[in-house]
Protein backbone atom coordinates (compact mmCIF):
# COMPACT_ATOMS: atom_id res chain seq x y z
CA UNK A 1 0.00 0.00 0.00
CA UNK A 2 1.60 3.20 -0.77
CA UNK A 3 1.72 6.32 1.29
CA UNK A 4 -1.11 8.80 -0.33
CA UNK A 5 -3.80 5.45 -0.42
CA UNK A 6 -2.34 4.92 3.38
CA UNK A 7 -3.36 8.74 4.60
CA UNK A 8 -6.87 8.47 2.02
CA UNK A 9 -8.02 5.47 3.97
CA UNK A 10 -6.67 6.60 7.50
CA UNK A 11 -8.97 10.53 6.86
CA UNK A 12 -12.25 8.30 5.48
CA UNK A 13 -11.89 5.81 8.57
CA UNK A 14 -11.61 8.70 10.97
CA UNK A 15 -15.00 10.73 9.51
CA UNK A 16 -16.77 7.73 8.28
CA UNK A 17 -16.35 4.89 10.69
CA UNK A 18 -15.07 7.24 13.21
CA UNK A 19 -18.42 8.75 13.24
CA UNK A 20 -20.68 5.43 13.15
CA UNK A 21 -18.64 3.77 15.37
CA UNK A 22 -17.24 6.40 17.53
CA UNK A 23 -18.86 10.20 17.57
CA UNK A 24 -22.66 8.72 17.77
CA UNK A 25 -22.17 6.20 19.84
CA UNK A 26 -20.69 8.38 22.47
CA UNK A 27 -23.61 11.31 21.87
CA UNK A 28 -26.36 8.62 22.56
CA UNK A 29 -24.63 7.47 26.14
CA UNK A 30 -24.40 11.24 26.83
CA UNK A 31 -28.07 11.56 26.43
CA UNK A 32 -30.68 10.94 29.25
CA UNK A 33 -32.51 7.93 27.02
CA UNK A 34 -29.21 5.75 27.28
CA UNK A 35 -30.46 3.91 30.29
CA UNK A 36 -27.35 2.03 31.53
CA UNK A 37 -28.94 -1.01 32.57
CA UNK A 38 -25.83 -1.69 34.59
CA UNK A 39 -27.22 -5.99 35.38
CA UNK A 40 -24.28 -7.50 34.13
CA UNK A 41 -21.37 -6.72 36.65
CA UNK A 42 -17.89 -7.44 35.47
CA UNK A 43 -19.71 -9.59 32.25
CA UNK A 44 -19.78 -6.42 30.13
CA UNK A 45 -16.42 -6.58 29.77
CA UNK A 46 -17.39 -9.26 27.10
CA UNK A 47 -18.21 -6.31 25.09
CA UNK A 48 -14.39 -6.01 24.89
CA UNK A 49 -14.45 -9.04 22.35
CA UNK A 50 -16.32 -7.68 19.20
CA UNK A 51 -15.03 -4.37 19.78
CA UNK A 52 -11.82 -5.83 19.37
CA UNK A 53 -12.69 -8.12 16.47
CA UNK A 54 -14.50 -5.50 14.58
CA UNK A 55 -11.03 -3.13 14.82
CA UNK A 56 -9.32 -5.96 13.94
CA UNK A 57 -11.64 -6.89 10.49
CA UNK A 58 -11.94 -3.18 9.52
CA UNK A 59 -8.18 -2.90 9.38
CA UNK A 60 -7.77 -5.84 7.34
CA UNK A 61 -9.91 -5.17 5.11
CA UNK A 62 -8.62 -1.48 4.86
CA UNK A 63 -4.88 -3.20 4.41
CA UNK A 64 -6.61 -5.14 1.24
CA UNK A 65 -8.35 -2.68 -0.08
CA UNK A 66 -5.26 -0.79 -0.57
CA UNK A 67 -2.65 -3.20 -0.94
CA UNK A 68 -4.92 -5.95 -3.63
CA UNK A 69 -7.42 -3.28 -4.46
CA UNK A 70 -5.29 -0.13 -5.16
CA UNK A 71 -8.02 2.08 -3.42
CA UNK A 72 -9.41 3.17 -0.25
CA UNK A 73 -12.65 2.08 1.56
CA UNK A 74 -13.98 5.66 0.55
CA UNK A 75 -16.81 5.60 -2.10
CA UNK A 76 -15.16 8.26 -4.03
CA UNK A 77 -11.95 6.13 -4.21
CA UNK A 78 -13.01 2.88 -4.23
CA UNK A 79 -10.33 -0.02 -4.84
CA UNK A 80 -9.49 -0.39 -8.89
CA UNK A 81 -9.26 -4.27 -8.78
CA UNK A 82 -12.13 -6.39 -7.08
CA UNK A 83 -10.40 -7.71 -3.93
CA UNK A 84 -11.49 -11.48 -3.28
CA UNK A 85 -8.49 -12.51 -0.41
CA UNK A 86 -8.20 -12.49 3.22
CA UNK A 87 -11.80 -12.22 4.64
CA UNK A 88 -13.52 -11.03 1.44
CA UNK A 89 -13.11 -14.77 1.01
CA UNK A 90 -15.41 -15.61 2.92
CA UNK A 91 -17.76 -12.89 3.22
CA UNK A 92 -18.38 -10.13 0.52
CA UNK A 93 -18.78 -6.96 3.18
CA UNK A 94 -16.25 -7.46 6.14
CA UNK A 95 -15.46 -4.39 6.39
CA UNK A 96 -19.17 -3.46 7.47
CA UNK A 97 -19.34 -6.85 9.63
CA UNK A 98 -16.03 -5.15 11.34
CA UNK A 99 -17.95 -1.82 12.19
CA UNK A 100 -20.77 -3.36 13.13
CA UNK A 101 -19.55 -5.88 15.83
CA UNK A 102 -17.47 -2.97 16.86
CA UNK A 103 -20.94 -1.09 17.20
CA UNK A 104 -22.64 -4.23 18.93
CA UNK A 105 -19.49 -4.18 21.69
CA UNK A 106 -20.32 -0.95 22.54
CA UNK A 107 -23.53 -1.50 23.20
CA UNK A 108 -22.52 -4.44 25.25
CA UNK A 109 -20.13 -3.01 26.84
CA UNK A 110 -22.11 -0.42 27.92
CA UNK A 111 -25.52 -2.06 28.21
CA UNK A 112 -26.99 0.36 26.38
CA UNK A 113 -30.89 -0.56 25.05
CA UNK A 114 -30.21 2.73 22.90
CA UNK A 115 -27.07 1.40 21.48
CA UNK A 116 -28.70 -1.73 20.55
CA UNK A 117 -31.14 -0.39 19.14
CA UNK A 118 -28.72 1.92 17.05
CA UNK A 119 -26.57 -1.09 15.89
CA UNK A 120 -29.97 -2.63 14.55
CA UNK A 121 -30.37 0.82 12.76
CA UNK A 122 -26.96 0.87 11.66
CA UNK A 123 -27.01 -3.08 10.02
CA UNK A 124 -30.42 -1.42 8.26
CA UNK A 125 -28.55 1.31 6.67
CA UNK A 126 -25.53 -0.59 6.17
CA UNK A 127 -27.52 -3.22 3.71
CA UNK A 128 -30.00 -0.64 1.72
CA UNK A 129 -26.05 0.62 1.08
CA UNK A 130 -24.96 -2.13 -0.02
CA UNK A 131 -27.89 -3.51 -1.98
CA UNK A 132 -29.22 -0.60 -3.54
CA UNK A 133 -25.65 1.05 -4.85
CA UNK A 134 -22.42 -0.51 -3.76
CA UNK A 135 -23.39 -4.02 -5.45
CA UNK A 136 -25.15 -2.24 -8.68
CA UNK A 137 -21.48 -0.63 -8.92
CA UNK A 138 -19.75 -3.29 -8.34
CA UNK A 139 -21.09 -5.24 -10.81
CA UNK A 140 -21.19 -2.50 -13.41
CA UNK A 141 -17.18 -2.29 -12.83
CA UNK A 142 -16.33 -6.05 -12.66
CA UNK A 143 -18.86 -7.23 -14.65
CA UNK A 144 -19.03 -11.20 -14.73
CA UNK A 145 -16.11 -11.61 -12.26
CA UNK A 146 -18.65 -9.82 -9.40
CA UNK A 147 -21.38 -12.22 -10.48
CA UNK A 148 -19.41 -15.24 -10.04
CA UNK A 149 -17.97 -13.89 -6.84
CA UNK A 150 -21.59 -12.94 -5.23
CA UNK A 151 -22.52 -16.87 -6.69
CA UNK A 152 -20.11 -18.38 -4.08
CA UNK A 153 -19.26 -15.69 -1.74
CA UNK A 154 -22.39 -14.79 1.03
CA UNK A 155 -23.29 -11.44 1.67
CA UNK A 156 -22.95 -10.78 5.51
CA UNK A 157 -22.12 -14.37 7.50
CA UNK A 158 -18.69 -15.43 6.77
CA UNK A 159 -18.82 -18.66 5.19
CA UNK A 160 -16.41 -21.50 6.47
CA UNK A 161 -16.50 -23.31 3.41
CA UNK A 162 -13.56 -23.44 0.93
CA UNK A 163 -14.60 -21.42 -2.13
CA UNK A 164 -13.04 -22.17 -5.83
Amino acid sequence: MNLLVALKTLIFTVIVPGTVAVWVPRALLSSPDARLLGFLGAFHYVGLVPMAIGVLIYLWCAWDFGAAGRGTPAPIDPPKDLVVRGLYKRVRNPMYVGVLSFVVGEAMFFESPLLFGYSFLVFVLFSAFVIFYEEPALRTKFGDSYRRYCVVTPRWMPSLRRRS
